[in-house]
């Protein structure tokens, strides 16, 4: 993919238009049918694989002579682009000229992708002779696929191109399909553009997996970009292929955050993209910036994005600056988050805690919303304090009153120690039911000087959370499972039931890292980098929960986007906890904490951007860490 663009196909190659194959642009398919026949027959498939983010090699053979023996003559390649190109190549091994007709059969329904998806795809258009190809029309539009070189001969009622030609031995014979919406060009994705957004960081190391994680996730990042119609110069990313390819700004924001070690231009994008979205006016939801609801497992509504997006917005802005965002853009976006601050603090009112919507007056008081509130009111304060604005100390006052709280109210007392709660009900009652959503109360932000920003937890219920979330029926050895295997309702395809979710897992790898625990987080890291080597290092969203077992592989979700914006920048964020990069630009330092035990062996960054300027770092076998590229006149704090 490289939105607006995505082509979808089996591993054979053909797109035949069952299910959801074809091309696709701006969420229409312009084309579902695409089947290559060589000397009447089709060829068999031997290799298809991801070459980049947005392109893929598909490799066949033949025999145009049927009693030639067993080895195939002819090799097929298909090199399929996802902005709708397709080159098609024969190459000749046999010990005679060959004279070999080629057909390609097209076909297309211009169906929505929602429709296609829902099981609702439209009925077969019928095509017309056009310039060098075929053209089809409906209501919705208009799709054109024109051929490089023009075919011999077109037949509009089957939408059949065909060519007729000589092959010598060891010749190659190529033809170009371009698919395009009639009356545009196929326009330029965004990733392609010559100023990237996204800086190209490199890993090396003893594991020689994570420099395909990395370099995949950076091109899933980069294939996922959006252009803000209005405002051109400004990119943020689609939540994820093929099932949700616009904006979902919860996600937006959660990976642009878990992406600053790649540079800030993403996150200064879709903070100004967001900023526009924020509710004015003087009523309740005033400050918010919107988001829909989403499900959040069997024993809880669900959940309202629109509050996770609000409180995660000055987070960023205050983790982006110290990254390295200029004061300049800080600036102009302070405003947005001092509103949404200021929405933090009506909504929670004379009381101590953010409550979700929910049917009736007061929603349930979810323990991850907590933990989303208490960072957004610290990096707020600290965002405020660097700026000169008034209300830091309140949200700081509060903020204190919260932890005190919520280690009490929020505690579910067990004969395993105890363990925090999913919720608090309005009534006054717990529901104990563990699950991934308590990684984010590790999830704490950062402050100056390399400082993690104090937690909801204390100390002891802190070594609990590790204990747990390290244990058998969470991790599942492939990664955190949504809720524990020994919950009620658990099911290991649930979206927050039970199937593993990367975000959350990399940011139990990151808390867990910082917080001290390495046993648990190295376990988790070398897990979720497990399943990505088995998903080709194109992470889904989610995958089954189900427990990792000798010669296994995780089973994946038929819902998940793949890739998905959360589990590429995940896949950033895990490699770099291993080195645990703490900057502080507007001082001019950087903190290493890398992981002691070294769970990967020695691990090379390259090419991270701190401070506006290549950053690199190398952890030895023993837990060092080096700078070995920096920006001028920063310093390595302590």
């Amino acid at each position: 993919m490289a939105l607006p663009s995505l082509a979808i196909s089996s591993q054979q190659g053909q797109l035949t238009g069952d299910g959801l194959e074809g091309f696709y642009r701006a969420g229409r398919r312009l084309l579902s049918r695409c089947l290559l026949r060589v000397a009447g027959r089709e060829p068999v498939a031997v290799q298809a694989r991801m070459v980049a983010a947005d392109r893929a090699r598909f490799v066949a053979t033949l025999r145009p002579v049927v009693d030639g023996g067993p080895d195939p003559d002819i090799m097929v390649e298909r090199m399929r682009h996802a902005d709708g190109t397709e080159r098609i190549t024969l190459r000749s091994s046999a010990i005679r000229p060959l004279r070999l007709p080629v057909e390609v059969a097209l076909g297309t329904d211009l169906a929505e992708l929602g429709a296609v998806a829902a099981g609702r795809p439209g009925r077969a258009l019928s095509a017309t002779v056009h310039d060098s190809g075929m053209r089809w029309s409906s209501p919705a539009g208009h799709a054109v696929v024109t051929a490089d070189p023009p075919p011999r001969d077109a037949l509009a009622s089957a939408g059949l191109l065909r060519w007729e030609f000589d092959l010598p031995p060891g010749g190659t014979w190529s033809v170009e399909l371009r698919v395009r919406a009639d009356g545009g060009g196929t326009g330029r994705p965004v990733g392609h553009g010559t100023v990237r957004p996204l800086a190209g960081a490199e890993a090396a190391g003893d594991d020689a997996r994570v420099g395909p994680l990395l370099r995949t996730c950076a091109e899933d990042l980069h294939a996922l970009l959006l252009r803000d119609p209005a405002h051109p110069s400004e990119l943020y990313l689609a939540a994820g292929a093929p099932w949700r390819c616009g904006l979902a700004p919860a996600e937006a924001l959660a990976a642009a955050r878990m992406a600053l070690p790649l540079g800030t231009r993403l996150a200064a994008g879709t903070l100004r993209a967001l900023a526009r979205t924020q509710l004015p006016g003087a009523g309740g939801e005033s400050g918010m910036i919107p988001g829909p609801l989403r499900d959040a497992g069997p024993h809880l509504p669900p959940g309202c994005t629109g509050t996770e997006a609000t409180l995660l917005f000055p987070a960023l802005l205050a983790e982006a600056r110290r990254w390295g965002l200029p004061e300049q853009e800080v600036a102009e976006l302070l405003p947005t988050a001092e509103r949404c601050l200021h929405w933090l603090r009506a909504a929670v009112g004379e009381g101590t805690y953010l409550a979700d919507p929910g049917p009736g007056p007061g929603g349930p008081l979810r323990c991850e919303t907590q933990a989303h509130a208490h960072r957004a009111a610290l990096l707020g304060a600290d965002l405020l304090d660097a700026h000169g604005r008034p209300g830091a100390v309140e949200l700081r006052q509060w903020a204190e009153v919260l932890r005190t709280r919520f280690r009490e109210d929020f505690w579910a007392e067990d004969r395993g120690g105890g363990r925090p709660a999913a919720a608090r009900m309005p009534d006054g009652r717990l529901l104990p039911h563990l699950g991934s959503a308590a990684a984010h109360l590790l999830d704490t932000g950062l402050l100056g000087g390399g400082v993690m920003a104090p937690g909801l937890l204390d100390k002891v219920q802190t070594e609990q959370l590790a204990r747990l979330l390290g244990g058998p029926a969470l991790d599942s050895g492939w990664g955190l499972r949504s809720l524990g295997v020994r919950e009620a309702s658990y099911n290991p395809f649930g979206h927050r039931g039970g199937a593993v979710r990367v975000q959350e897992t990399a940011l139990a790898v990151g808390g867990l890292a910082a917080a001290g625990y390495e046993k648990e987080s190295s376990s988790l890291l070398r897990g979720v980098l497990s399943a990505a080597e088995a998903f080709g290092f194109r992470l889904p969203e989610m995958y089954a929960g189900e427990q990792r077992c000798e010669g296994g592989a995780p089973l994946p979700h038929p819902a998940a986007c793949r890739p998905a914006a959360t589990a590429a920048a995940a896949g950033v964020q895990i490699l770099a906890a291993l080195a645990g990069i703490r900057p502080d630009a507007p001082a001019g330092t950087v903190t290493l904490r890398p992981m002691r035990s070294a769970p990967l062996g020695e691990i090379e960054l390259a090419g991270l951007r701190v401070a506006g300027a290549p950053f690199s770092v190398r952890v030895s076998r023993l837990g060092l860490a080096m700078v070995e590229e920096a920006a001028d006149g920063l310093q390595l704090g302590v």
